[in-house]
C-alpha cells in the first residue's frame, strides 16, 4: 500500500509540474538577481558570481530541487552589463528535468545624476527531458513487475530556444523593474503535441534606508523593504518583506502569498509560506540560508523548503568605493 501511495504521489507531483509549466521560484531572489531579470546583468561593481540551490518540500519523495549559477560583468567603457545564467530543475527523483543556459545583455542609461534606466535582452537554449523508467505506472502496480508503459513511450528529450527581456529603473534609494521570460512561448511537449510554455512576468522593486549614528560609522545599519510579484498563465504569487543589514550580518523575513485573491479559484486563499533568512559576508563571500515555513493546506506535510546561496564579487576595495560613488543598485544581497 505504501508503494502505491508513493507511486501515486510521484505521478501527481510530476503531473502538477507539467500542467502548470511554471518556472522554479527562489526565496533569496536577489542572491542571483539575473534570474529575476536580465536587466540586473552588470549591476555589481565589476565581476559577480552567484549560486542558489533550493530543496522544496523535502518531505515528499522526489519533490523539487532547483539550482541557478550566474556570472555577470559590468563594462563601464560601453555602459553595458553582460551575464551568463545556468539553471537546472528536477522533480520526481530526477524523472523530470529542465536545464538551460542563457546569455544576457543590459545597457545602462544615466537619466540624470545617480538615476539610471537599464533595458535588457536575453537569449537561452533549454533542454526538457524525462526518464520514464523512474516513474511508476498503473500497469506496473497491477502486474507487480518492472515492465511498464514507459517502454513504449517516446519523446524523452526536447531542446528549444528561449527569449526574454527586462527593464530596471533605480536610484541610490529605491528600484523598480520588470522581467519578461519565454516571450517566444517555446513548445516544451515531450510527446509531439503542442504545449507552449506560458510567458512569465516578474515585477519587483524596493526601498533602502540607512541608519547612521556617531558610534555606527564603519558598519551602518540598513533596512531594505522589497517585493517580487510573479505571474505565469493563470497562476501568480507575491513575495513581500524586508531585510535588516549590518555587515557582515543580514536577516530577513518574507511572506509569500496573495490572501483571498487566487486567480484560478476565486475566494480561496493564495497563501504559501513564511520565509526566514539569515546571511553573513566573510572575505567578500556571501553565504545565505533561508527556510520556508509552509502555511498553505500542505502545512505539516511538505517539510517546508531549504535554500542555500553563495555569492562573490571580484573587485578591489578601491574599485568598489569609486563605483559606489557613481552608481549603486540599492537592492538587497540575498
Amino acid at each position: 500500500m505504501n508503494g502505491i501511495r508513493t507511486g501515486g504521489l510521484l505521478i501527481g507531483v510530476l503531473a502538477a509540474l507539467a500542467m502548470r509549466g511554471q518556472d522554479a521560484q527562489f526565496a533569496q531572489f536577489y542572491a542571483v538577481p539575473t534570474y529575476l531579470s536580465p536587466a540586473f546583468a552588470g549591476t555589481g561593481t565589476q565581476t559577480r558570481m552567484g549560486l542558489a540551490v533550493r530543496d522544496q518540500w523535502p518531505a515528499f519523495p522526489g519533490a523539487f530541487v532547483s539550482a541557478n549559477f550566474a556570472l555577470d560583468h559590468y563594462m563601464p567603457g560601453v555602459n553595458s552589463g553582460v551575464g551568463l545564467l545556468v539553471s537546472h530543475d528536477r522533480a520526481g527523483s530526477g524523472a523530470l528535468r529542465y536545464s538551460s543556459i542563457t546569455g544576457q545583455y543590459a545597457y545602462e542609461i544615466e537619466l540624470k545624476r545617480k538615476v539610471f534606466l537599464r533595458p535588457a535582452l536575453q537569449i537561452g537554449w533549454a533542454n526538457h527531458a524525462v526518464d520514464y523508467s523512474k516513474l511508476v505506472f498503473s500497469d506496473q502496480l497491477a502486474r507487480g513487475g518492472d515492465v511498464g508503459t514507459y517502454e513504449y513511450l517516446t519523446g524523452r528529450s526536447i531542446n528549444y530556444a528561449d527569449f526574454g527581456g527586462g527593464l530596471l529603473y533605480f536610484t541610490p534609494k529605491y528600484w523598480i523593474g520588470a522581467g519578461f521570460h519565454h516571450l517566444n512561448r517555446p513548445n516544451q511537449s515531450l510527446l509531439g503535441n503542442e504545449a507552449r510554455m506560458p510567458i512569465k512576468l516578474s515585477l519587483h522593486g524596493g526601498w533602502r534606508t540607512t541608519f547612521r549614528t556617531p558610534i555606527i560609522q564603519e558598519h551602518p545599519q540598513n533596512l531594505v523593504l522589497a517585493f517580487n510579484y510573479r505571474a505565469q498563465e493563470k497562476y501568480d504569487q507575491l513575495d513581500v518583506g524586508g531585510y535588516f543589514e549590518r555587515e557582515p550580518f543580514y536577516a530577513g523575513l518574507w511572506y509569500r502569498g496573495i490572501p483571498l485573491m487566487k486567480r484560478y479559484a476565486q475566494g480561496y486563499s493564495n497563501r504559501d509560506a513564511l520565509t526566514v533568512l539569515v546571511g553573513v559576508i566573510i572575505n567578500d563571500v556571501r553565504i545565505g540560508y533561508s527556510y520556508d515555513l509552509t502555511i498553505s493546506r500542505l502545512v505539516g506535510q511538505s517539510g517546508g523548503a531549504h535554500e542555500i546561496t553563495l555569492g562573490y564579487e571580484m573587485a578591489s576595495r578601491s574599485k568598489k568605493r569609486s563605483m559606489s560613488r557613481r552608481r549603486v543598485v540599492p537592492c538587497a544581497k540575498f
